[in-house]
Parts: structure tokens; C-alpha cells; sequence
């Protein structure tokens, strides 16, 4: 997704002020200088990347936000990371009303394109013999294990998670705890590939499970934590309590089984379980291979995260958690999508 510069931010600060503008009085805004072409050019741009749409036809077309919801309202990464996040103005503390919005991540229009690509996929899968398709298996269950560990700060080669994966050899010069989260991670994939009928319908019993397979041995209190966290690199601060964080829970899971396409589901359990942080560690690995166990329920593509940067991934985690914008990592979401199918089975 291409970064926005500063008169395409001052294009878009001037259609959310006035709700809706023209041609014409964006070019009056911007005066004389910019051409009316680079105007429609910066307009076409903002089109493409969903943060605008057009209203209207002929002399009668104008611009609007692309949604007026807070789930998927715009925000530039590059300069909303540029202040630090003492300086950043943000909602310290959990939202409820964010669950409401969870069927709003995806138009309809988003999950046929999704459902078209994954198409390729059911197209592939159906024809290939089942030797080839524990061998993908296997490899993404590899490569997988070890982003969700990179991204939590596991510095094991992608090299080393395959041979520790492969022939069980933990590489030299790390410590003991990087091999088990990356067997961990193993252990819970093969479970969703094994259980996907399971996931077809959510409960906390089942998050329960996947958190418990990716933190055993990790010395990491089982269940609903009993005590506060804080999250490096933010203000944010998630739910206190027991019985609020299962009520919290529960609200989003009541919503995210109502929900009928799998892509909302699974970026909706994704984005909720970092959100609520119901454990004491672990959240964002459970919330990820909970998201996988909802694509494959669904007979969907799961996804790698391989090619995903993992500053991207953190920014666009922190972004939802300060604003409940699910923009920038709903874009990282669909290109680790799209990825997946193109690269596996």
C-alpha cells in the first residue's frame, strides 16, 4: 500500500471535514498551483486503495471517506508511527462498541474478490494426491511456526525452525525456550488441521485449548489472567478483571459466530484476542492460529504470515488498539491472503 504524501493527506483532511467535496472545490482548496489532472490522478489513488468513493455521475460526482465506521477509517501509518506514543491521541482503554462493527470489515463486494481467489485454491487442492498435500501442509506448518515466532521475538532462522521441526535439533546459541515456542507452534497447527470441524463455531473453551497448546512449557498461567498487562509501545491499557474480560469474551464471540463470511471471522478473532488480551502471554500467537482454524474450517487457504514485515504487523495491532482502525492491518491481512494462495498447494 502505497504511503500518502502531503497533498494527498491534504486532500483527504479536507473531503473528512466537509463530508463530501467535488472536483472542483478540491481544486479551489488546493489552489492554483496543482493541476486539476494531479488532483483526478491523487483522487484515482485514493480510489484504488478504498479510502475514498464517488458519489454521483457527471457534473454531480464528488468524493466522500470510504466509511464513516471506526473499524475501517484511514489513518496513514508513516505519520501516525511518526510521534511517539506518549504524543499520540488514542483511546487508552477498551471499547465495546467496536464488536458491533466487526460485520463491517469486509463489503460484500471484498469477500467475493476474497472468495474468487480462494477458488484457486479448492481448484489445486481437489486434484492433489495426498502426498503432496501433507508435504504443503508441512511446509507452511514450518514456515508459519517460525514468522508467528519471529514476530514475537524468537530469532531462530527459518532454516533452523525446519530442522528443529524436521529432526527435532534445536540450533546452537539459543536458548531452550525459542526451540519450544516453535514446537508449540507446531503442535497447534497440526491440532486445527486435525479439528477443523471444531472451529466452525467459536467458544472460549476452544481458545482456551490453542492458548494452552502454544504456551505449554513456557511457564505462562493457564486461563483468564487474573492480573493487569501492558503492552510495549503504547498507551493502551486492556481490560482488568476476570469476569470483564470473559464478558468482554463472550460479546465479540456472540458477534463473530453471527458472522457469515470466514475472512471476517477469522481477522475479527485475530484482531479481538489482541485487543482484549484475555492471558497473560500468548494472545497474538493464539489469536493468529485461531484465525487459521477458521479459514480451514471454512475450507479457505490459511495463511503463513512469511512475507509479512513484522514492524507492519505491530503498527497495524497498535493502530487497532488506539483508534479501532482495522485499515492498515486489514491490507496486510489480504496480501498475506493472496500470498498463501499463490504460494502454497
Amino acid at each position: 500500500m502505497q504511503q500518502l504524501n502531503k497533498r494527498q493527506q491534504k486532500i483527504l483532511d479536507f473531503i473528512s471535514k466537509e463530508k463530501k467535496a467535488s472536483n472542483s472545490e478540491i481544486v479551489a482548496f488546493l489552489g492554483d498551483k496543482i493541476s486539476r489532472f494531479t488532483i483526478l490522478r491523487d483522487l484515482d489513488l485514493l480510489l484504488k486503495d478504498s479510502i475514498v468513493k464517488k458519489n454521483g455521475k457527471g457534473r454531480n460526482v464528488n468524493y466522500s471517506l470510504s466509511s464513516d465506521s471506526m473499524i475501517n477509517s484511514f489513518f496513514d501509518i508513516e505519520t501516525y508511527f511518526k510521534k511517539g506514543p506518549d504524543e499520540r491521541d488514542v483511546k487508552p482503554e477498551f471499547d465495546n462498541n467496536i464488536i458491533k462493527e466487526l460485520s463491517q470489515l469486509f463489503s460484500e463486494k471484498d469477500v467475493k474478490e476474497l472468495k474468487e481467489v480462494n477458488d484457486e485454491y479448492l481448484k489445486r487442492v481437489k486434484v492433489m494426491s495426498s502426498t503432496v498435500f501433507k508435504k504443503e501442509v508441512e511446509r507452511l506448518t514450518i514456515e508459519l511456526s517460525w514468522k508467528s515466532s519471529q514476530i514475537e521475538g524468537n530469532t531462530y532462522s527459518l532454516i533452523d525452525t525446519e530442522i528443529l521441526i524436521k529432526d527435532r535439533k534445536e540450533a546452537s546459541g539459543h536458548n531452550k525456550e525459542e526451540a519450544i515456542m516453535i514446537l508449540n507452534h507446531k503442535n497447534a497447527i497440526e491440532y486445527i488441521f486435525n479439528n477443523k470441524k471444531e472451529f466452525k463455531k467459536i467458544d472460549l473453551f476452544q481458545i482456551e485449548i490453542i492458548h494452552e497448546l502454544l504456551t505449554r512449557g513456557l511457564n505462562v498461567e493457564k486461563g483468564i489472567r487474573s492480573s493487569s498487562v501492558r503492552i510495549t509501545g503504547t498507551r493502551y491499557m486492556p481490560i482488568e478483571g476476570k469476569n470483564n474480560i470473559t464478558n468482554a469474551l463472550n460479546l465479540f464471540l456472540d458477534e463473530i459466530n453471527s458472522l457469515k463470511d470466514p475472512f471476517s471471522k477469522a481477522l475479527g478473532l485475530i484482531l479481538m484476542i489482541s485487543y482484549i488480551q484475555p492471558f497473560e502471554d500468548g494472545n497474538k500467537r493464539t489469536a493468529r492460529i485461531l484465525g487459521n482454524a477458521v479459514l480451514l474450517a471454512s475450507n479457505v487457504c490459511p495463511i503463513s504470515y512469511r512475507s509479512i514485515d513484522e514492524g507492519d504487523y505491530k503498527k497495524g495491532i497498535i493502530l487497532f488498539y488506539e483508534q479501532n482502525s482495522a485499515y492498515f492491518f486489514k491490507k496486510l491481512f489480504v496480501e498475506q491472503f493472496k500470498f498463501a494462495v499463490n504460494n502454497y498447494f
